[in-house]
């Protein structure tokens, strides 16, 4: 059951390490209203955890942890065959690393939200998915697990307890058991904004996606990822804020969201 008037935004942020420069953090804060910092291993470095984390405080964007597999050459996006309890123990450093600098700076980290090959995996498989749960849960029972809608790590989530909120995609195709197209598909990623943000919409309103089998899949919708790594996703982002509004949705931080429940 969800409110269809209200959702969260939310983006990956954070991503820059050293000399590399990686996103438009900047811009992407000024329309979203959930930040996932990366934590280190994927991408990021404490300087930039620092900043990104004033950067969220700055702009009143809650501050989530974005916790990744120990994988900086590939960007956290090659699946690795780390155990359940390596995987429990990766994730809690991760949230560990963000909760420092939040503190810091005055705030507190309200999510977690696994990156790339690790959030795919945990979205089908049960252990991988309980691991981070429990990682979770160890280290701050209040946090909100941000995870694809429908997946393992939602029903693992419920099954202990923690507070979950289901993500859903404004520019990624769907399969008809509600999984991601995988990106090494043709059409799997949506670039076309007139098609990406009616498909946005309508989940939040409707609570349903087109799969791209054609097939209409029911989906519920809590916070919509986001991306900011280029002008034109700037502007998409913008675009979408917009739309969202203008068909009577609030936009709201994950914690706002989550009393629905």
């Amino acid at each position: 059951m969800y409110n269809a008037k209200i959702v969260d935004l939310n983006a990956d942020v954070g991503e820059s390490f050293g000399a590399y420069k990686i996103g438009m953090d900047e811009e992407v804060i000024k329309y979203i209203s959930s930040a996932n910092i990366a934590c280190g291993l994927h991408a990021g470095d404490p300087v930039v955890m620092e900043k990104t984390i004033n950067l969220a405080a700055e702009y009143g964007v809650g501050v989530g942890a974005h916790p990744g597999y120990p994988d900086l050459q590939g960007f956290g996006r090659r699946n690795m065959a780390l155990s359940p309890a390596e995987v429990k123990a990766y994730v809690m450093y991760q949230i560990g690393a963000i909760m420092s600098f939040a503190r810091a700076a005055g705030v507190r980290v309200v999510h977690v939200k696994p990156h790339g090959a690790l959030y795919n995996i945990a979205a089908k498989d049960p252990s991988i998915a309980l691991a981070i749960v429990e990682a979770i849960k160890a280290v701050d029972e209040e946090l909100i697990l941000l995870a694809l809608a429908g997946s393992e790590m939602v029903k693992a989530a419920r099954a202990a307890g923690l507070k979950v909120a289901q993500e859903v995609f404004a520019d990624r195709a769907y399969n008809a058991d509600g999984t991601l197209v995988a990106r090494s598909k043709p059409g799997a990623v949506i670039h076309d904004p007139g098609t990406a943000i009616p498909r946005a919409v309508r989940m939040v309103t409707e609570g349903k996606v087109t799969a791209i089998n054609g097939e209409e899949v029911s989906i519920e919708a809590d916070s919509i990822c986001v991306h900011g790594d280029n002008p034109q996703a700037i502007e998409f982002v913008r675009k979408l804020r917009k739309a969202l509004e203008a068909a009577g949705v609030s936009i709201k931080p994950l914690v706002d969201v989550i009393q629905k429940f």
